[in-house]
């Protein structure tokens, strides 16, 4: 047109540089290559440790298969209506989940506190795939390391005799249910005694962590555990060296071995003696219906899918901002949270019918090896391989497993990070995506090593406890709060419209149900219930200082001071009286809406006229024109 001359500009752009593809329908973003790219990322980061590790365990405490009942009823009420919101959320503006917070700037701060938790959440999740990787170049060994504890005995018997040969100490003697280690070569204060503890026990305490006693007592840098999170660090860094480009293939491969892994456990523990028993107690005949009478169940019930499926961290807002407009946002939340809840069932299936064997051959009940979190990983389950034949064949499956489950995660949780600060400074950052990534990873490698020190384990339980617990709780109720009632409920439901197409009001009257009144309702139960019942973080009998304690509560306050900063700083910079102000924060800013103007529409059209027709506002003025010309 005519009255656009002399205004408009042409930029080329190189597709290498801008990590974009001629097929990209958001030329200045990206894309995911394809639907399975994406639908595998987000499998990928919903289905993690947690699914192996937690799951089976609670589901045994809260009385087996009836424990499935308030789980499937939690996902209903709860996990797809959060995971629709935040998947939809992110796919409409193809925001981070700072920027999306263009829509109601008071809240902004609420994306910053999903980032704060996921950098905490990076750190010490590569150090648990650093464990994973030790174990996995443990297990090629015959026989299993943990299999035999002479070694361990050895190791602490050297660091507190100081001893250099082995023939200077005597034999054990068992004294009741301590055994005591005596040598003659050394002060009658040396002499030491350790609770019997298992092989795997021992292995993991004695030459895995090289723990010691207490926070109190950092000791040094446990260099085999520093090399594999280096390691790990490094399958991060390449995985998301492109962005989505590069995370995407590798995605092909590790969202889908653990189903593999899984499959094969599950197939050869149920050839063995005693799997039956394992899958008695797990969700047979002795489920216990009388539990669903305690709110103990249902509550954890609701939490453990509302962490399986790692809600309000920014991970689903951020892989679903590379979406294209027009996909099925309401389809692909559904498909995720289905097979993410399908895994816990059939991990459980897998850990309990080799628990089950392990209880046959040990002579004990299932109830005395169930264990969940780090005792089922690094103990339990390395103790049951170890007594099945060719045991580092499945010890090698099972940690890779691990492995893949932790490094998806991993991908999502790092992403968030990048995307956020592309998303801030995109002239700038737009085309160093590599730089960011490797200089990501970098840093976070090097807050990462207190956790690989022989005080390592600690740290990471209190940054496990204090860092994501309830912070994701206060920012997954101030979404609700913020998108539904502040936003506006009917604004948003247009908005999912003006993407996956119009849908009739009974459609919506479920999600209006959930999002309003029912979600809230749970998030704020688990909250105030985890509240009254909070206990300070322990490892096994070792209680942590007041200062420890103190600090996981400043790691709380890191995070959630950053929403009533943020809310400050936007109504100081408002314009008008304090009335204006809040009203101006409490309204999306200029410009929000689609990040294409092509899918605005007239509900975010800028009013331009053009021979009579809705004109299309150009992005700074500028044209861009992908290399084969496909794409204004």
């Amino acid at each position: 047109s005519d009255n656009w001359e002399g205004r408009l500009t042409f930029k080329c752009f190189d597709q290498h540089e801008s990590n974009v593809t001629s097929s990209d329908e958001n030329i200045d973003r990206g894309n995911w290559a394809s639907k399975r790219e994406y639908m595998l990322s987000m499998i990928g980061y919903a289905v993690g440790l947690g699914n192996v590790w937690r799951f089976p365990y609670l589901a045994y405490k809260n009385g087996g298969g009836a424990f499935l009942i308030p789980y499937f009823i939690m996902l209903a009420v709860a996990g797809i209506p959060m995971f629709f919101l935040e998947s939809s959320f992110g796919q409409f503006c193809s925001q981070g989940p700072i920027n999306v917070w263009r829509s109601l700037p008071i809240f902004q701060g609420v994306g910053v506190a999903m980032v704060a938790v996921s950098v905490l959440m990076a750190i010490y999740y590569n150090v648990i795939i650093a464990y994973s990787l030790y174990y996995l170049f443990a297990s090629f060994q015959f026989p299993l390391p943990w299999s035999d504890c002479f070694d361990c005995c050895f190791t602490i018997m050297y660091q507190v005799c100081n001893i250099t040969t082995a023939a200077s100490w005597s034999e054990p003697i068992l004294t009741g249910n301590m055994t005591l280690w005596e040598n003659h070569t050394c002060p009658e204060k040396d002499i030491i005694s350790i609770p019997i503890q298992s092989p795997s026990e021992q292995y993991w305490d004695l030459v895995t962590l090289q723990r010691s006693s207490g926070l109190d007592e950092t000791g040094p840098v446990v260099w085999h555990l520093a090399l594999c999170l280096l390691l790990g660090w490094l399958l991060v860094a390449a995985a998301l060296y492109k962005g989505i480009q590069s995370s995407g293939k590798v995605v092909y491969f590790t969202a889908t071995f653990p189903y593999v892994v899984l499959l094969i456990l599950l197939i050869r523990g149920l050839t063995l003696e005693g799997a039956r028993d394992g899958i008695e107690f797990y969700i047979g005949s002795k489920s216990n219906l009388t539990k669903l009478a305690e709110s103990e169940v249902w509550r954890d019930a609701a939490t453990q899918i509302f962490y399986t499926l790692s809600l309000a961290g920014g991970g689903v807002t951020a892989l679903s901002s590379y979406n294209k407009f027009h996909n099925n946002v309401f389809k692909d939340a559904l498909t995720v949270c289905l097979t993410n809840c399908g895994t816990s069932v059939l991990a459980g299936f897998t850990i309990f019918s080799i628990l089950g064997h392990m209880a046959h051959v040990s002579g004990k009940p299932v109830s005395e090896v169930a264990l969940s979190g780090f005792g089922l990983a690094f103990i339990a389950y390395p103790d049951a391989l170890s007594k099945l034949p060719i045991s580092p064949l499945w010890s090698i499956l099972f940690f890779f497993m691990l492995l893949t489950l932790g490094l998806d995660t991993q991908f999502a949780g790092v992403e968030v990070i990048s995307t956020c600060l592309v998303d801030a400074f995109p002239k700038t950052l737009k085309s160093k995506r590599p730089i960011i990534s490797v200089g990501t990873c970098s840093i976070l490698f090097l807050l990462g090593l207190p956790c690989v020190t022989q005080a390592g384990i600690y740290w990471v339980i209190l940054m496990d406890q204090f860092g994501t617990g309830f912070v994701l709780l206060i920012t997954a109720l101030l979404e609700l709060i913020g998108v539904f009632y502040i936003y506006g409920g009917n604004r948003f439901i247009k908005d999912i419209e003006m993407m996956i197409g119009t849908r009739h009001s009974i459609f919506w009257l479920w999600w209006r149900a959930c999002w309003f009144f029912i979600s809230p309702a749970i998030i704020t139960m688990i909250l105030v219930w985890s509240w009254l019942t909070f206990r300070p973080p322990s490892y096994g009998t070792v209680q942590y200082p007041a200062w420890g304690v103190a600090l996981g509560w400043c790691m709380i306050t890191f995070c959630l001071l950053w929403i009533p900063l943020v809310a400050v700083w936007k109504i100081f910079h408002a314009q008008g009286n304090p009335w204006k102000r809040l009203c101006a924060v409490c309204s999306p800013v200029e410009g929000w809406g689609p990040y294409l103007d092509v899918h605005r529409g007239e509900r975010y059209a800028d009013g331009g006229q053009v021979d009579g027709k809705n004109s299309v506002q150009l992005p700074d003025n500028v044209y861009y024109i992908s290399n084969d010309q496909t794409h204004l």
